[in-house]
């Protein structure tokens, strides 16, 4: 396992980031990138803020994620500034100074009022490419509006895609922290606890809030699995607790890991079916390699899993029919995966080129989040799922494919709700490197 630490990939990493961020703005015909953290706002017709989410194009720079009202500056040619905002505030906690690896790489500013970033900020925004939201725009008259123009995101987003060695030292790390947690959550589960109890056990285990978390946990027993993004989490346990779907990550530095195990109460039929779908999800994760349609790898994964369907009795038809006339559909909704670092769903899935341009999803699998070519420096997700849907298993009858499944086989499934086995993988000049298995190892 590589144990490098991200400071020590980190000037390699920013000198990328220059490189490319040039050429991005000679695409634009822009002088200099102007990168917003973002700012906090209230909640329409209330006085509490939304919960702040930092910039992904500001926290690709630098490991600061609770720096709201601060603004980073690249001209080509010249060392990158981060004007900070440290406010006088005695009713918050206010944003630590800058420190660590990173900050000889910056020059930094620091301000104590939002409308002081102007005398920092290149003089002609009209040179500027300003990358976020509307409201970070400054003052009454709305200076160093964010104008996130075509030619500069679309070069940056496909690029970034290719994830430096710094990155993916970020992504190592914050699987270490996930697995940890869900170590502490199977615990939980296995005590019988409900899924309010684990969620809390887990962001104990993390040592991160809701809001520090990459994205909302999804903590399912029993049929609650057979909901995708499951997120109520019941107070109370059910009797029995037959099995035990999470889907969680953790967060470093701005990077996040993405992690789904599935879980049966005993060593029964429905644990012999996650040992074939992890088993198959292996296999796929194998196929994360250079030259690689990741557009096949969604497709192959229909056909292993449409195999375990009918060697588990689940169908009567074969396999490949099953994939054909979409009965495996109904058992696999979603997408087998999705490019994962700054951002869960990671930016630029489709885009054809770093000039725009989109691939097509294949025909018929409209929720697949990643039709790219696989290429050295990418990072995936390879989770493949199988479950029990009422909405979607009465659509096949409706369309008369009945027949093609043995309905009281399904029943007997029907109470675990489903499976999701899910991997961070990174595609490499050789075999890939699983970033979750590696973290499980480690534990």
């Amino acid at each position: 396992m590589n144990s490098t630490r991200p400071g020590t990939l980190y000037a390699d990493h920013i000198a990328t980031l220059q490189q490319r961020t040039t050429a991005a703005l000679e695409r634009g015909g822009f002088d200099h990138l102007v990168v917003p953290s973002g700012t906090l706002h209230y909640q329409v017709f209330d006085d509490r803020d939304y919960p702040y989410a930092v910039n992904p194009q500001f926290k690709a720079w630098l490991p600061m994620t609770d720096a709201p009202g601060s603004w980073l500056v690249f001209t080509p040619g010249m060392k990158p500034k981060l004007v900070f905002l440290q406010p006088h505030d005695y009713w918050h906690v206010v944003p630590a100074e800058p420190s660590g690896y990173w900050v000889g790489h910056f020059d930094i500013v620091v301000i104590r009022e939002p409308d002081e970033a102007k005398r920092h900020l290149p003089g002609n925004a009209a040179r500027c490419a300003i990358l976020g939201e509307a409201q970070s725009a400054l003052g009454q008259y709305g200076a160093y509006t964010p104008n996130n123009p075509d030619a500069v995101v679309s070069y940056l987003e496909y690029q970034r895609a290719f994830k430096t060695p710094y990155e993916i030292a970020m992504m190592r790390e914050a699987t270490r922290i996930g697995v940890r947690a869900h170590r502490a959550a199977e615990r939980l589960f296995r005590a019988g606890s409900s899924e309010f109890g684990i969620h809390l056990a887990y962001c104990q285990a993390a040592g991160q809030d809701a809001n520090d978390l990459p994205y909302t946990n999804i903590v399912a027993l029993n049929e609650h699995a057979a909901v995708l993004h499951y997120m109520r989490r019941d107070r109370l346990p059910p009797r029995p607790i037959c099995s035990f779907l999470i889907d969680a990550g953790a967060s470093f530095g701005g990077y996040a890991c993405d992690i789904t195990r599935t879980y049966s109460a005993q060593a029964d039929d429905f644990q012999s079916l996650i040992d074939a779908m992890d088993a198959a999800q292996l296999k796929m994760c194998a196929q994360v390699r250079a030259g690689f349609d990741y557009k096949q790898l969604h497709l192959d994964a229909h056909l292993a899993i449409a195999t375990i369907l009918k060697d588990f009795g689940l169908i009567h038809v074969s396999p490949e029919v099953a994939v054909e006339t979409g009965v495996s559909s109904a058992f696999f909704p979603h997408g087998v995966g999705h490019g994962i670092g700054l951002q869960v769903h990671e930016v630029g899935g489709f885009m054809a080129s770093d000039a725009g341009g989109v691939i097509e999803k294949p025909k018929g699998h409209p929720y697949l989040r990643l039709t790219r070519v696989l290429e050295p420096g990418m990072v995936v997700t390879i989770e493949p799922g199988l479950y029990f849907i009422d909405m979607l298993l009465d659509e096949l009858k409706d369309r008369g494919l009945g027949p093609s499944v043995d309905w009281d086989r399904v029943a007997q499934f029907k109470p675990y709700g489903g499976i999701r086995i899910e991997d961070d993988v990174v595609c490499t000049d050789g075999d890939p490197e699983n970033l979750t298995r590696e973290g499980f190892s480690a534990v």
